[in-house]
């Protein structure tokens, strides 16, 4: 009788030493199961991330740096809602009727997540890109800038590359100075493309320049080339200068900011000189410390405002030089003052540099 049950007590010992196939639980530990990013030009970024662990998952952060200029090193923080659970699917969107981004803005991005044990999880960092995707770009690099444009030939483009190489070599000779970074310049056909690329465009506006981002958005068709060349001399010109001066310090007077974007686009508009002639001929010139601050938003006063700030750029480099004018960047660079900074570069404050400008003006008019 012994015999006969040794064996089957052997069998039941066997079958309770045979580990049990695990029934189907939450994972011991925190994990990412996806992540994603939907854009939707121009209006929003969303997004997305689905998680779970053995315990509640409490936090949810998403972290991200823009490929922009900064003067340190900036990592930004969003929180989406969710309530806390072993499982969770989320998502945060980027509205850009808050803070809206240029075509070709890039950023790169990782989240990181927390569970009620306190285990922490990053998810590798990956670079996405704000792109406008309504329209199939092509991309013509050069030595300065890319060129992205989606209505017409390769010699459009690569007319208005050369456009931008001559407007770099010529403030390489006039201030000194050069962009250390590539330039992305987006030709939409036309101003009414251009704007509904924008969130909250000016009826007016033709073209923009994104100078933390190093990105200009311009609407340039063949009907309007020799509007859209000077534009874009124009908005080339304030990234340069401005990648130049990016300082936490100072700033430069809008005149001199303005007027140089101006000196560059080339010959001076007969439109503009009119208007300055008139101005000064009726003793009716706006000064230039009131230049130092915005533009007036009356349309007559702004025309003249500019047509001023290009005339003094176009007065200091005949007669002091790009040496002068480079050194007068750097001292706003450095947090100087605007008379401070026109001393020490060009020898004369600002009333002063008013004062012969406008002797200088008196005798074009004298001899016209």
């Amino acid at each position: 009788m012994m015999r006969r049950l040794l064996p089957a007590i052997i069998l039941v010992l066997c079958c309770l030493l045979i580990p049990l196939a695990p029934a189907a639980s939450a994972p011991d530990s925190l994990h990412v199961l996806d992540s994603s990013v939907d854009s939707e030009f121009p209006l929003r970024l969303v997004f997305s991330i689905e998680a779970e662990s053995g315990n509640p998952i409490t936090d949810i952060r998403l972290m991200y740096q823009m490929d922009r200029m900064n003067y340190a090193n900036v990592t930004s923080e969003a929180w989406p809602q969710f309530e806390p659970s072993t499982m969770v699917d989320t998502s945060w969107t980027w509205d850009m009727r808050r803070a809206s981004l240029p075509p070709g803005a890039a950023m790169t991005y990782w989240w990181e997540l927390r569970d009620a044990a306190g285990v922490v999880v990053e998810t590798i960092p990956e670079r996405v890109v704000f792109s406008d995707d309504r329209y199939e770009w092509s991309t013509l690099d050069s030595d300065s800038v890319s060129i992205h444009w989606y209505e017409g030939d390769a010699g459009f483009a690569q007319g208005l590359s050369d456009v931008c190489e001559e407007a770099v070599e010529t403030l390489a000779l006039d201030v000194g100075t050069r962009m250390d970074r590539t330039v992305d310049v987006y030709i939409y056909a036309s101003s009414a493309d251009l704007r509904q690329s924008m969130v909250y465009p000016q009826e007016w506006t033709g073209g923009v320049a994104f100078t933390e981002y190093g990105i200009i958005a311009i609407g340039i068709g063949p009907s309007n080339l020799d509007w859209g060349t000077r534009a874009l001399r124009h908005e080339l010109t304030h990234l340069v200068v401005h990648a130049a001066t990016f300082s936490p310090f100072g700033q430069l007077p809008t005149w001199l900011d303005e007027g140089l974007a101006m000196y560059n686009e080339g010959e001076p508009d007969e439109s503009f000189e009119s208007l300055l002639y008139s101005a000064a001929g009726q003793d009716m010139l706006i000064s230039l410390r009131t230049l130092s601050g915005p533009f007036s938003s009356d349309s007559q006063k702004a025309y003249l405002s500019y047509a001023e700030s290009a005339d003094v750029v176009r007065y200091l480099l005949d007669e002091h030089g790009s040496t002068a004018m480079h050194d007068a960047l750097m001292y706003f660079k450095g947090g100087e003052t605007i008379d401070e900074a026109l001393t020490m570069s060009f020898g004369m404050g600002l009333d002063e540099l008013e004062e012969a400008w406008h002797a200088s003006l008196e005798g074009e008019l004298s001899h016209a």
